[in-house]
């Protein structure tokens, strides 16, 4: 081969290499945390008491309700109300919220573990709420946003995922809620059913990482 042609193969299979890089970068990531029917994993936070929290603290408890949220998140602010409302109806039947704020103060300074302790004594929750420093927890659920919330319930000593997205179909408004998913879904366990509908889109803001 004469050394022009040489040098034109070996500038398209460089160009060839950029281009399939530059394709592979562009491509969406491999969707990261649980699904219907993983294995959640167990946790130990800070709670805006101070003491570390975990799930395995709660012996004689069916499930959880592991909501992903934080201090200013506009959606979730409009869903505190009803969390505690969720957390005084089904935790005697033994299905307690659990609260844990993704947020890095550093992007929202109003998501400090200062500002929780303030956010959870204005709102008297009757729930933990407990502080992701290190940010992993959320990253290991799939957490996108606040609120995002994962329904557990406690089989073989292990935490299975029975549904993720909304706590219903109207996080502004709740006046105006037409389906509660999150409810009926523990309703349906609670009843030794299946969960019909396993999964809805979580509306509300970013994690900030």
């Amino acid at each position: 081969m004469k050394k022009g042609s040489l040098s034109i193969v070996l500038f398209l299979a460089l160009v060839s290499v950029a281009v399939l890089s530059s394709f592979k970068s562009i491509q969406p990531a491999a969707a990261d945390g649980y699904t219907i029917g993983d294995a959640a994993t167990d946790f130990k936070l800070k709670n805006v008491d101070g003491k570390m929290v975990s799930l395995s603290d709660y012996k004689e408890a069916k499930g959880f309700i592991v909501i992903f949220t934080c201090n200013t998140c506009p959606y979730a602010v409009a869903s505190e109300d009803r969390i505690n409302a969720l957390d005084t109806k089904y935790k005697p039947k033994g299905f307690p919220v659990i609260a844990i704020n993704p947020n890095n103060p550093e992007v929202q300074p109003d998501d400090t573990f200062v500002k929780m302790q303030a956010k959870a004594k204005e709102k008297a929750f009757t729930f933990p709420y407990l502080y992701d420093e290190s940010q992993s927890i959320y990253a290991k659920y799939g957490a996108t946003k606040t609120p995002h919330v994962y329904l557990l319930q406690k089989e073989k000593g292990k935490y299975i995922v029975k549904y993720i997205g909304a706590i219903d179909d109207n996080v502004r408004d709740a006046s105006a809620v037409k389906v509660p998913f999150l409810a009926n879904a523990i309703d349906e366990l609670l009843a030794g059913k299946e969960v019909s509908v396993k999964e809805t889109k979580a509306i509300g803001c970013s994690v900030k990482q």
